[in-house]
């Protein structure tokens, strides 16, 4: 499946690549600043900002991009402590990944949290569930004014920001922060930690929450964890990787200088020798376990001998 991943993602950030949004934590920050300021000057506004099935379904279409503007903070503290914290992690996984898989990483979070929305809302309508006393008398609209207010208070940015955390961490398992500023710790210690409070809210909490943690995680479940063989690094060997593009484009300058109608190439297997100019379709990626800059294609990368 990881494999089949990384070609499908290879082929379509060859095609559409150029349409991703660069700085794309960026923006998210910017929009968590702007949901934090209505919050804190009019927070009734912020009713209308919600992701609202009901609301939605009668035209108010732009709660279907305004839910991520809240942040679930209302300490300002912690909520600059946040804003600083996953714009480092999320630029940091968009350097490592490129621009267009943490686009497809972070849009497919946003999609299947609306999804999940409108699948509760759904469900809720069918079998007439009451959230209430006295809701089996109200009329159908009411009732579903209802269940469509009561699923937003459940849907936020939260588990969006957990998800770029946990994608971090599996990605940069050894790195170490400063726990309140003054402790180090490992990611993964941290991501286990949450991961434990994660299936605790699952097993205790209501079906409706239940629901809402695993659709705002799913693309860490699909995306990421399907691909973790193709992106697994540290920053060191994301710093060699990057020093040794900057080389081959380098060198690619140099080469179409002096063979003007000869076709670049950028990725070379270290076993076959293959390049894209071999085959469009070849997919390459580097290998996280051996030690060195060394490039293979999708029939080697799982095959070939680790070089220690």
């Amino acid at each position: 499946m990881g494999l089949s991943m990384g070609k499908w993602l290879s082929k379509m950030e060859r095609k559409y690549g150029k349409y991703a949004i660069r700085n794309l934590t960026l923006y998210l920050v910017v929009g968590y600043v702007i949901g934090f300021a209505v919050d804190l000057i009019a927070p009734e506004w912020m009713d209308y900002l919600m992701l609202d099935p009901y609301q939605i379904l009668h035209g108010q279409v732009w709660r279907l991009f305004t839910w991520v503007l809240n942040p679930s903070y209302s300490n300002i503290l912690f909520f600059i402590i946040m804003l600083f914290f996953y714009y480092s992690i999320g630029t940091t996984l968009e350097n490592t990944w490129g621009a267009f898989r943490y686009n497809v990483f972070m849009f497919g979070g946003f999609f299947f949290t609306v999804i999940g929305a409108f699948v509760l809302y759904a469900i809720m309508a069918i079998f007439d569930v009451s959230l209430i006393d006295g809701m089996e008398t109200l009329t159908a609209s009411a009732a579903n004014y209802i269940r469509g207010y009561y699923i937003s208070q459940y849907f936020s940015a939260y588990y969006i920001n957990l998800s770029i955390f946990l994608a971090f961490a599996i990605t940069y398992p050894d790195m170490r922060v400063m726990l309140y500023f003054v402790i180090p710790i490992k990611v993964k210690w941290m991501a286990w930690v949450d991961i434990a409070l994660l299936a605790i809210d699952f097993l205790f909490g209501n079906w409706v929450y239940r629901v809402v943690i695993l659709v705002s995680l799913l693309n860490v479940l699909i995306f990421y964890l399907s691909t973790r063989g193709m992106f697994n690094s540290s920053p060191g060997n994301w710093k060699a990787r990057r020093n040794f593009n900057k080389q081959v484009h380098q060198g690619q300058q140099r080469s179409n200088t002096s063979n003007p109608g000869m076709r670049p190439t950028r990725h070379k297997c270290a076993i076959c020798g293959r390049t894209e100019a071999d085959n469009p379709n070849l997919t390459f990626h580097y290998c996280s376990k051996c030690v060195g800059n060394y490039e293979y294609c999708q029939d080697h990368l799982f095959t070939h001998e680790h070089k220690v």
